[in-house]
């Protein structure tokens, strides 16, 4: 039984045959334009006139041309031939990662550890292809990306408390808190600040409801100077809480990138070890990373590939 792209490929091959005839009105040199022998042209054209009830070509021993049919149905022709042709290069180049559009997910402090960078790089290396981006939390995302409304997510990653079923995943970049003060505070003074002299101080901390592991991983982290944590505000971002440290509310953790967005008021320190260290990872759906996306996780995960932390996809986090 022929099938329907097979039906398809004979009528283009019939377009193919009556143009090459139309345009060199001679058969003999049709057919050595189409590599093939005389006889088999000849054939298809008068079963293309069959097929279509009407004479397209006068020929005889002498000549050959196009009757007025012929004509209309060549500017056709060459018509169908130049959509299949444009659409063909419109598909090779989605394919090959050079045209089409991307819809990512991403979160605020991947955006700026990586994704700042990674989308200038994208842009000059992949300049056709369109990219929508949606700032969304981690768990939001990760719905839009299997209901297919995300190409790619760019999340917080909290290994092992996360359901990444289906999803595949690769790490773009890891960094480590730093504690952010007031100028002119005293722990300023320390070039790195002890993290039990930092969890006695008035806190400002994220929502727990905004990401629940990791707001006890941070209680945790601070309790172990024996001292319970006092978390005098909230705020559920980090450009918010560096304005309420600017303002003296008290004392936040923010991810070291911050240091690339200075906050006038505001003087950042590295702290000592304990707290989690924050993971940012790309997500995809299982086996559905187009080559354009793929290239956009590569320019993420750039810096990290380079150290060899995120050459290749985490199995399961």
């Amino acid at each position: 039984m022929i099938d329907i792209v097979q039906i398809l490929d004979m009528e283009l091959r019939h377009l193919r045959y009556f143009v090459a005839v139309a345009e060199e009105l001679h058969f003999g040199r049709a057919a050595a334009r189409l590599h093939m022998a005389q006889p088999p042209l000849s054939m298809q054209i008068r079963a293309l006139e069959e097929e279509i009830g009407a004479r397209l070509l006068a020929r005889n021993s002498r000549s050959v041309r196009l009757t007025p049919a012929g004509e209309a149905y060549l500017a056709e022709a060459r018509e169908v031939l130049a959509r299949v042709e444009a659409a063909g290069r419109a598909a090779r180049r989605i394919g090959q990662g050079e045209a089409g559009e991307i819809t990512a997910g991403y979160m605020n402090p991947v955006m700026d550890a990586v994704l700042c960078r990674a989308l200038a790089a994208f842009r000059q290396e992949r300049p056709g292809v369109a990219l929508r981006l949606r700032e969304l939390p981690t768990p939001a995302q990760l719905d839009e990306l299997r209901g297919g409304r995300l190409d790619v997510a760019f999340i917080r990653l909290v290994r092992g408390r996360q359901d990444l079923r289906g999803l595949e995943i690769r790490l773009v970049a890891r960094e480590p808190y730093v504690l952010a003060l007031p100028e002119g505070h005293p722990l300023a003074a320390h070039d790195v600040v002890p993290l039990d002299e930092a969890a006695a101080e008035p806190l400002i901390l994220f929502p727990r409801a905004a990401m629940p592991a990791l707001h006890e991983a941070m209680l945790a982290a601070l309790r172990q100077g024996g001292a319970e944590p006092r978390i005098v505000q909230e705020a559920p971002g980090k450009h918010a809480s560096l304005a309420l440290v600017a303002a003296g509310f008290g004392l936040c953790l923010v991810p070291a990138s911050a240091r690339d967005w200075p906050r006038r008021g505001v003087t950042l320190r590295p702290v000592t070890p304990g707290l989690p260290v924050v993971e940012m990872a790309a997500a995809w759906r299982e086996g559905e990373l187009a080559p354009a996306t793929r290239v956009l996780v590569d320019l993420a995960a750039a810096d990290l590939a380079a150290s060899g932390l995120a050459s290749s996809d985490l199995a399961s986090a």
